[in-house]
């Protein structure tokens, strides 16, 4: 399973969506800060989305301290973003935990945890830095992220 990370991030790095989405398991379950919780090919086509959205551009995946525990089958993996954020063109470096959890060999749920007080200051300036933290934030970033998915989705990918 630990190969599954491995390719997964692999794949990241070179803005590959299908082969990341081919690591999911058809009843993936996502959630990050951002986007909150999607499920199945929502969760493939925000790879397909955040992919697209990044060709040609300076966008740079490491991914390191992957780890495999055969007996609760489970998965972590430490990774950074480094890109400029598209509303603002500020820099944004982003710091990542991941958890996975698997089953029939591929990935049934993964779990991203970041900063994203951090994220919104980077991303916005003094209005992330002042708002960021909030849960009213995270409910209008939540609803914007997937927005733009569901236009993403209507767009035929």
């Amino acid at each position: 399973m630990k190969k599954i990370i491995e390719t997964f991030y692999q794949a990241f790095e070179k803005l590959d969506a299908e082969t990341m989405g081919n690591c999911y398991h058809q009843d993936i379950e996502f959630y990050d800060p951002a986007f909150g919780l999607l499920k199945g090919e929502k969760a493939k086509n925000m790879w397909r989305m955040l992919c697209n959205s990044q060709k040609g551009k300076h966008f740079i995946v490491k991914a390191s301290k992957i780890s495999y525990d055969e007996i609760s089958k489970t998965g972590t993996a430490h990774w950074e973003a480094k890109y400029n954020f598209s509303q603002t063109g500020r820099k944004i470096h982003n710091i990542i935990t991941a958890e996975f959890e698997f089953k029939d060999g591929k990935i049934i749920k993964h779990t991203d945890h970041f900063d994203l007080h951090k994220w919104a200051n980077q991303a916005l300036g003094f209005k992330g830095a002042l708002f960021g933290g909030t849960n009213f934030f995270k409910k209008k970033l939540n609803s914007q992220t997937k927005k733009l998915l569901l236009e993403f989705e209507q767009k035929g990918k």
